[in-house]
């Protein structure tokens, strides 16, 4: 059955996102220097951005609040306030970096627009998710936009009923072997996972290398010949 609709993630998929982060977390580190070694402080902050996820959800404002959280269990009443007024800054430039679409982006979603309907699905704050996308000027592109608090089967399943597509006549593709590339096979349909070097650990998963319906690329561009090779 060939290809009808072509689901994509967003940050790290379509544009660059870790770099900030992890130029958010060298800023971050560097704070904390006098309480903790910069290994202690980000494995204390990955606990603790973890523990939130089920608070804040996903995204650079959830991010931020985790930063304070960790400064102020690490520094205790050592830390000097103006540590707090430092990692806000450093969470407002998460939220207004440049967007940086990676590299041939444009060129391989015309490709992929002539093989399917483009639906954007990403994670994360609503208003931020909304503002990179308006930045990057992809939002034309797509047919559906989903900015969605966390991809599961479930929100794949429903996704598929809202645009009339059967599991089977559709793909999902992104950085993330957590929440790109598993729930959309556990819903039925195929996967794309396109690694890139920066990626979080809580995005990691086993990949179901032997999975009819997986493949992993090296860049988004070698999804249209895969699609078409689906339809085959």
């Amino acid at each position: 059955m060939p290809i009808d609709l072509i689901c994509l993630d967003a940050d790290d998929t379509l544009w660059h996102n870790m770099r900030h982060f992890e130029e958010a977390h060298h800023a971050f580190t560097a704070m904390l220097r006098p309480f903790a070694a910069a290994d202690v402080a980000l494995e204390t902050l990955d606990a603790c951005e973890a523990r939130n996820l089920k608070l804040y959800g996903y995204g650079a404002k959830g991010f931020t609040l985790s930063m304070i959280e960790t400064a102020l269990e690490l520094g205790g009443d050592r830390l000097p306030s103006g540590v707090i007024a430092n990692i806000l800054a450093a969470g407002r430039r998460l939220l207004a970096h440049p967007v940086e679409l990676l590299h041939g982006i444009e060129a391989t979603l015309d490709a992929l627009s002539q093989r399917g309907r483009l639906v954007l699905v990403t994670k994360g704050d609503l208003l931020h998710q909304e503002a990179k996308l308006a930045a990057s000027g992809l939002g034309d592109r797509f047919a559906g936009i989903e900015i969605v608090s966390d991809k599961t089967t479930e929100t794949f399943t429903r996704l598929f009923d809202r645009y009339g597509a059967t599991p089977e006549a559709a793909v999902m593709a992104g950085d993330s072997m957590r929440s790109d590339v598993l729930p959309a096979l556990s819903a039925g349909a195929w996967a794309a996972y396109v690694p890139q070097p920066l990626a979080w650990a809580h995005e990691a998963g086993e990949p179901p290398i032997d999975h009819p319906r997986f493949r992993q690329l090296p860049d988004l561009a070698a999804l249209p010949d895969w699609i078409d090779s689906i339809g085959r």
